[in-house]
């Protein structure tokens, strides 16, 4: 059910959302539109002209899902305008822990792999199930601490720019663009010697989406993304080693008993 979920986050982006006028986006040039596109009779639809680009507003309205899809993995901005202004998706929480339950497993299944064992009765500890809850709680933890230094940077940057900034959508959008972390399941299906520099080039792939999302929602630079998205990921780092090493002093701490 969770698949389908995720899936459909992408399959339901064609269906564009009637709201208070102002409030679409053009996605050339950012500028707001009134409407996108006019339905008249008989099923025809014409899509709105943007005022200031002379271009469609959104040409993804007659796009099908899938080069919609395409698009955003390419991390084109125009997909990323479409997806979060013009589309209504409401499932990004759902989305979230999807990507957090492959993240977990990843965790998981890495965890058995170092811990050989010689005995065949040893096998119960892959249905340990508090061991897959424990990943997924750290991996929920890191992605709060990531998500966190991101907010914090931005604020810190929209202050001293004298304007304010809404949280909502910035966290949407940075829940939205890590479904690149899908990718972790079959990178561990289908493990092979290049496994790890998978896992680097998914990271990366989830970081420049990161970085373009908040782009989107700013209408900023790319600098003041790319340094919103490296802080966050310092930030990630540094917890998640403060936590590793409080486990070793527990585990040596607990072994001297």
């Amino acid at each position: 059910m969770e698949v389908q979920e995720a899936v459909g986050v992408f399959s339901c982006c064609r269906v564009v959302w009637r709201m208070a006028p102002g409030l679409f986006k053009c996605v050339e040039c950012n500028e707001v539109a009134d409407e996108l596109h006019r339905d008249y009779s008989n099923g025809i639809l014409k899509i709105t002209i943007c005022s200031s680009c002379k271009k469609p507003a959104d040409k993804y309205i007659e796009y099908d899902p899938v080069i919609v899809l395409i698009d955003a993995t390419l991390c084109k901005i125009q997909a990323f305008r479409h997806i979060l202004f013009n589309t209504e998706i409401n499932i990004h929480w759902k989305l979230c822990v999807f990507c957090l339950l492959c993240e977990a497993y990843l965790r998981w299944s890495l965890l058995q792999g170092s811990q050989p064992s010689n005995d065949p009765a040893d096998i119960i500890r892959y249905t340990k199930e508090w061991e897959f809850y424990c990943m997924f709680t750290l991996a929920a933890l890191e992605l709060a601490v990531f998500c966190t230094g991101v907010l914090f940077i931005l604020w810190v940057a929209q202050r001293c720019c004298g304007s304010s900034l809404v949280f909502t959508p910035l966290l949407k959008a940075l829940l939205l663009s890590s479904y690149g972390k899908v990718l972790l399941v079959p990178a561990v299906i289908w493990e092979h010697d290049f496994s790890p520099l998978c896992f680097s080039l998914i990271r990366l792939f989830v970081l420049t989406s990161n970085s373009q999302a908040i782009r989107v929602i700013l209408n900023c630079s790319r600098w003041l993304s790319l340094l919103a998205v490296c802080g966050g990921l310092l930030l990630e780092t540094w917890v998640a080693q403060a936590l590793k090493t409080l486990q070793v002093c527990s585990q040596d701490y607990l072994s001297m008993l």
